[in-house]
């Protein structure tokens, strides 16, 4: 019997809309789904959080990621939060409440309400992991869902992180030596004591009880504004690293995958995909 070449399904560009999930008084937050066209679903979901320093951004920062949905095999929802003078810990308040939103419109968008991982770049990976280890913290939590919507919690079965600011305490206290009067992230971190309680890498250095879902950290090697080393510590490697061995130590499964800069982009998306289809069941 001759081989058959079979022929590679045709990826459509996804269904794509803008939905309120949360309001603060006249203040609507949104988040823009989008949806693979040519199947029913369910689909998993990846709830995909922008950077911008804890100060800026919204959801064109993430537009061109979303598009991605197709060749993914997943709902991908994009949400706004309040940041920057908003101030600590506003963010993970609405991520929080937009987790359990997902999940309790899971039918709505032909999600898979098991199969949900939390993502970002920048300071949106930061946001990821932070909102993922502490899924019932009670501030966080702080907003409950209308009545008679499911119960559910923000727990996710894995994070994906793009080049995360991982440890916003020594990233500003680095600048800070490095160029002076630069006071990253101060506008929505208040003080120090707030960017060391809000710190995936200090709350793993000081044993908090934590979920640890599978993760995975894609990072530029030459970019040195998230690839840096602690001054501060002992640890020899740079930030990553460091994250990386605590991560393990506390009995999670992370991957470390370093890019070289002409090709990052690309292959980030090549490897979430990879990931996606081992962490959540994505096609």
């Amino acid at each position: 019997m001759p081989d058959t070449i079979m022929p590679r399904p045709k990826i459509f560009p996804p269904a794509v809309g803008d939905h309120c999930y949360l309001r603060h008084g006249d203040r609507a937050l949104m988040a823009r789904v989008f949806m693979p066209r040519g199947d029913t679903g369910p689909f998993p979901c990846l709830i995909d959080l922008h950077g911008g320093g804890w100060q800026r951004g919204d959801l064109e920062y993430r537009n061109g990621f979303g598009q991605y949905a197709g060749h993914v095999g997943c709902v991908i929802v994009a949400l706004n939060f309040r940041q920057g003078a908003d101030a600590y810990p506003s963010s993970l308040v609405d991520i929080n409440y937009g987790i359990r939103w997902v999940k309790a419109n899971a039918a709505r968008f032909r999600i898979d309400p098991r199969r949900i991982a939390l993502g970002g770049n920048s300071t949106g990976g930061h946001l990821a992991m932070l909102a993922a280890m502490r899924p019932r913290e009670p501030r966080y939590a702080a907003i409950p869902l209308p009545e008679g919507s499911p119960r559910v919690d923000a727990s996710v079965r894995a994070v994906v992180m793009h080049w995360p600011i991982i440890n916003p305490l020594s990233r500003y206290r680095s600048l800070l030596l490095e160029k002076g009067r630069f006071r990253y992230g101060i506008g929505y971190w208040q003080t120090e004591a707030n960017a060391a309680e809000g710190n995936p890498m200090l709350m793993l250095e000081r044993g908090e009880r934590v979920d640890l879902p599978r993760a995975i950290w894609i990072q530029g090697r030459s970019d040195t504004l998230h690839n840096y080393r602690d001054p501060e510590t002992d640890f020899p490697g740079n930030e990553p690293e460091r994250f990386v061995s605590y991560y393990r130590r506390a009995g999670g499964d992370i991957e470390l995958v370093y890019l070289e800069e002409a090709s990052s982009e690309r292959n980030a998306l090549w490897l979430t995909r990879e990931f996606l289809r081992k962490a959540v069941g994505a096609r």
